[in-house]
């Protein structure tokens, strides 16, 4: 893999400093790493071990992310005048295009083939009976028609709108009356199911499912009647979506990201993806009226928007799925009130292990309607649709509790959605602020603030996942629930500083970026230093989703080269190259991949002790890169309790152990996905996520 000696083009678009020589030896670039994450997540669909409907599933996610790669990276590349960073573009696509290859031939020669097997059938339309044309024909008339829009394109037409994401069925039109050709344009609909489902020969216990654009060009002739249809092509566009705006005062903001919003719509087409078969002169009209080069366009063999499988994944056919998983609500919470089992004892929640709606939602509807409870602050980054958090804190708004929640407006592509829960608190007469001028505010914290014998209490949730109940059951994370008095003054000083106005937080225990965060995570890897060099035993474990800072891939190369045990857990992608001689030869790098995405953030440093439970934890909501320790609103609490630091060892013992779902980084920049072997019901057969649930199904006893 190439070594770049640029820090990589940051997400708002800024290329960071050069990298020191020193430094440019041990470097990976992003987004070439970025790319070897999805070829990880594309393995998934590859891997025979997976169930069928579940690698249906990995196939549509290694789109999904890679529309979003090139929504956000792409088009600050493409503009780069370095000849390094055109070189990384051609890297990058030269690298991409035999990970479509094989996503297609997966396709192609095993999902469908299989899929039959069990009943299954994706057909194409010139693959359907007669009858079956038939019964798809009159869907069409019924279900399809009224929704299209056929559009031509000529001098009394304008070139039609082709928005982010959208697949287009285009060709040309001739009309035998005039004698003229044009070019005609027709959007498949996202609103409607993407698979049609027909009956007709269809035999008991089988499903006959056919593409949506596929009836939609069976039956194309009726909306052009009259006309020759000729060159059909299939295309789908992606847009840029990095909008700059400039920062404006708290007054100012929600105008400014409702301005975004629209003009994102009109960004700047990035990439455009064409279907087998298509025409060579409607290709060349679309590439040029879009300014882009050859290389902006991708050819792809089977499928051209491959997330319509999700469909196909939620198929009701359990046998072809993951096996059920049911989160089990901690009995510690069951036991008397919330709040008393919080005063017995910090608790640490492991989602989807543990039920995230009996312990995160439970704190916060139960505070809500707690006649005791005073006070309820919430920060808030993605919260999803419906959900019961904001809804909590409506009717505890309602009831005359204080209310504020600190909404992150700017979060990429959730902000329609968190601009309308903004409002709605706001009607209830709930406090809205949108956090500290120029920083995004990524911390998951909640407070409650209750009345209780002596005066007032408090209670907070430090969690490394959104408080957002749909990926809560998807994405693994971690939450502390803790009533510990250092823990909770720093939480409500946190909560003064965002709603307020101060230069920085007032915190001693909490690691807050962009303050304190950075310096205190490099003054705990010096300690190890320090100790490997008195001779104590020294030893660094950090999980999270991405590694990008330079500062602290230095102090990590530097805690290397004293002799500290280093390992790495990170999901996505890597700047740091293990191995390299006198450099990182201390350090070891493993990938997760598997049923749930890796979402939690732990940090333990050994602090001069053997014993793992004696060191230090942290879990929180940053990753190690420039954005999460400079340029957002952070938090990562330190672990306390022995249970809880138990159980996070745990966590990590079975993360270091997987052979299964594990892939790990070599000198050369290679990921290599290890072999099950050892013990048959441990991690280095079954996994991580198997495991982890059935420790949590032994642990509380269901």
């Amino acid at each position: 893999m190439a070594t770049s000696v640029l820090a990589s083009v940051g997400d708002e678009g800024v290329l960071n400093a050069p990298l020191s020589v020193e430094l440019s030896e041990v470097w990976i670039d992003r987004d070439l790493s970025w790319l070897d994450f999805n070829e990880r997540v594309l393995a998934e669909a590859l891997d025979v071990r997976t169930p069928l409907l579940e690698r249906a599933k990995f196939l549509a996610i290694f789109t999904s992310n890679l529309d979003e790669f090139f929504m956000k990276r792409f088009a600050v590349l493409r503009g780069s005048t370095t000849e390094e960073q055109r070189n990384l573009f051609t890297q990058l696509r030269e690298k991409l295009l035999p990970m479509l290859a094989l996503q297609a031939h997966c396709y192609r020669n095993s999902l469908i083939p299989e899929l039959e097997q069990h009943g299954v059938l994706l057909r194409r339309w010139d693959d359907l009976s007669a009858a079956q044309k038939e019964e798809a024909s009159t869907y069409f008339d019924n279900n399809i028609s009224a929704a299209l829009t056929p559009l031509v394109i000529d001098p009394e037409h304008p070139f039609p709108f082709l928005s982010n994401l959208s697949t287009s069925l285009t060709f040309r039109l001739h009309d035998p009356e005039r004698s003229e050709q044009l070019v005609a344009r027709l959007k498949i609909p996202t609103g409607l199911r993407q698979w049609v489902p027909l009956t007709q020969e269809v035999a008991p216990g089988q499903r006959l499912l056919v593409p949506l654009q596929e009836v939609i060009r069976g039956n194309i002739e009726k909306l052009y009647g009259g006309m020759t249809i000729s060159g059909m092509t299939l295309v789908r566009i992606t847009r840029d979506a990095e909008v700059e705006l400039e920062e404006g005062s708290s007054a100012e903001i929600r105008e400014l990201v409702e301005k975004q919003i629209r003009q994102r719509r009109y960004e700047p087409v990035v990439r455009l993806e064409f279907g087998p078969g298509s025409d060579p002169v409607i290709r060349e009209m679309l590439r040029v009226r879009f300014q882009l080069t050859p290389a902006d366009a991708y050819d792809l063999d089977e499928e051209l928007d491959y997330t319509s499988l999700f469909e196909i994944a939620g198929l009701p056919i359990p046998e072809l799925r993951d096996e059920p998983w049911t989160p089990i609500a901690p009995p510690s919470l069951g036991e008397g009130t919330l709040f008393s089992a919080i005063q017995a004892g910090d608790i640490l929640v492991h989602h989807p292990y543990e039920s995230f709606d009996a312990s995160v939602e439970h704190f916060i509807a139960t505070a809500a309607d707690d006649p005791a409870t005073v006070a309820i602050k919430m920060t808030a980054y993605r919260v999803g649709d419906d959900t019961p958090f904001v809804k909590s804190l409506i009717r505890a708004a309602e009831h005359g509790k204080q209310v504020a929640c600190v909404m992150e407006i700017k979060a990429r592509f959730d902000e329609e959605r968190n601009l309308h829960w903004a409002a709605e608190l706001e009607r209830v007469g709930a406090h809205v602020t949108f956090g500290v001028s120029g920083l995004k505010t990524h911390a998951k914290t909640a407070l409650v603030v209750r009345k209780e014998a002596g005066g007032l209490h408090t209670y907070v949730h430090i969690g490394t996942g959104n408080y957002h109940v749909k990926t809560a059951r998807l994405y693994s994370d971690l939450g502390l629930l803790t009533c510990n008095p250092e823990l909770t003054r720093d939480v409500v000083n946190l909560f003064h500083y965002l709603t307020g106005h101060s230069h920085a937080p007032a915190c001693t225990s909490l690691l807050v970026a962009p303050s304190t965060m950075r310096p205190k995570l490099l003054a705990l890897i010096d300690r190890e230093i320090a100790n490997k060099q008195a001779g104590k035993p020294a030893r660094i474990i950090a999980k999270m989703n991405q590694l990008e800072d330079p500062d602290m891939i230095q102090a990590l190369c530097n805690a290397s080269q004293a002799g500290v045990q280093i390992d790495l857990i990170i999901r996505g992608f890597c700047c740091l190259r293990p191995g390299v001689a006198g450099r990182t030869d201390n350090i070891r790098i493993r990938s997760i991949i598997g049923r749930f995405l890796e979402h939690s953030r732990i940090f333990h440093f050994a602090n001069g002790s053997d014993i793992p439970t004696e060191g230090e934890f942290f879990i929180g909501s940053a990753d190690w890169m420039h954005r999460n320790l400079s340029n957002r609103i952070e938090v990562v609490t330190p672990v306390r309790a022995e249970a809880a630091k138990q159980k996070l060892w745990e966590v990590l013992d079975i993360f270091l152990r997987d052979s299964r779902q594990a892939w790990v980084l070599d000198v050369e920049g290679h990921y290599t996905q290890l072999q099950p072997g050892g013990d048959l019901n441990g991690p280095e057969t079954i996994g991580s996520h198997q495991a982890l649930m059935r420790l949590t199904r032994d642990r509380l006893g269901e």
